[in-house]
């Protein structure tokens, strides 16, 4: 080697923005159709919860005293006011839970109107377009965990690779992500660890966790399988599951669109769209081909 092409060797090249594949026609259509089918049974089951907007544990409902969470519209002195009871905790919450303004009245209502599907009072509706988005769900859920398994997606993108489940890696991570330091160059063409984590729990363990109760809260799958509610102690226990399940997904959603509108909401939207996603890469020395 020269000494002139020691001297490239050595000295930092200049970077350059480079697409590369990232999600695959597979991933980026039924995460799609996820967004949708998620939007709406998030609204449509808030329709349905609304009918009686209290969680309890067990076979069947009690009285208001055994719940362990509620969305009560109570009288103040002649006043209507929302409160939201878990436990014995009371926290007002008039005009967004218990209570809110429908037609310029506050009136009694569990999750307001404008967050809904139907936005009035409908219980029959709401069970409608649940029910149809939850099967359309379930079959774009199979389609994905399908094609994860068999072509690979598991395996080669969300299954930790050898170190990173230590716990000095995890601690890094977890500090770069704290202080939005988020990976640059080659390293941005994978999924962190954390990422991959949570992908798996929410793939392989929420999703299917909220299919699972959903169907145990069915009387003609209760028919059908009568253990289904001896697993999650009954018929009530599922639904306060369910409805469990269902805010931490909310809150996955949350933080996942914060990393997005934080890391670069134009690049992320491309990958999922088009599948490929901008990295900076240095240009190789002068007269080297750059390596793919």
């Amino acid at each position: 080697m020269s000494a002139t092409d020691s001297f490239l060797s050595m000295t930092p090249q200049p970077a350059r923005r480079v697409l590369v594949k990232r999600h695959s026609l597979a991933v980026r259509l039924t995460h799609w159709i996820n967004v949708l089918c998620l939007s709406f049974l998030l609204m449509s089951g808030l329709q349905i919860f609304n009918a009686h907007p209290e969680l309890y544990w067990g076979q069947f409902g009690a009285d208001a005293d055994h719940s362990f969470l509620a969305l009560e519209a109570v009288d103040d002195n002649g006043a209507l006011k929302g409160v939201t009871r878990i436990g014995s905790v009371e926290i007002p919450t008039t005009g967004v839970l218990g209570a809110s303004v429908i037609n310029g009245e506050l009136r009694p209502r569990g999750f307001p109107t404008w967050i809904t599907i139907p936005s009035y009072r409908d219980l029959a509706a709401g069970r409608r377009w649940h029910f149809f988005f939850a099967w359309l769900f379930v079959i774009n859920g199979l389609v994905y965990l399908l094609y994860g398994f068999f072509a690979g997606h598991f395996r080669r993108d969300l299954a930790p690779r050898a170190g990173e489940l230590t716990p000095r890696h995890l601690a890094h991570e977890i500090v770069a992500h704290a202080r939005l330091r988020f990976p640059k160059g080659d390293a941005a063409r994978r999924y962190n660890v954390l990422q991959k984590l949570t992908y798996l729990a929410v793939a392989l363990i929420l999703l299917p966790l909220m299919v699972a109760t959903g169907l145990t809260m069915s009387p003609g799958i209760d028919a059908a399988v009568p253990w289904l509610v001896d697993i999650f102690g009954g018929r009530q226990s599922a639904r306060s599951i369910h409805f469990i399940a269902a805010s931490l997904l909310v809150l996955f959603v949350i933080v996942h669109l914060a990393m997005v509108l934080l890391s670069g909401v134009f690049n992320n939207l491309r990958s999922m769209i088009t599948g490929r996603y901008a990295i900076e890469t240095e240009l190789p020395p002068e007269g080297e081909e750059r390596r793919s």
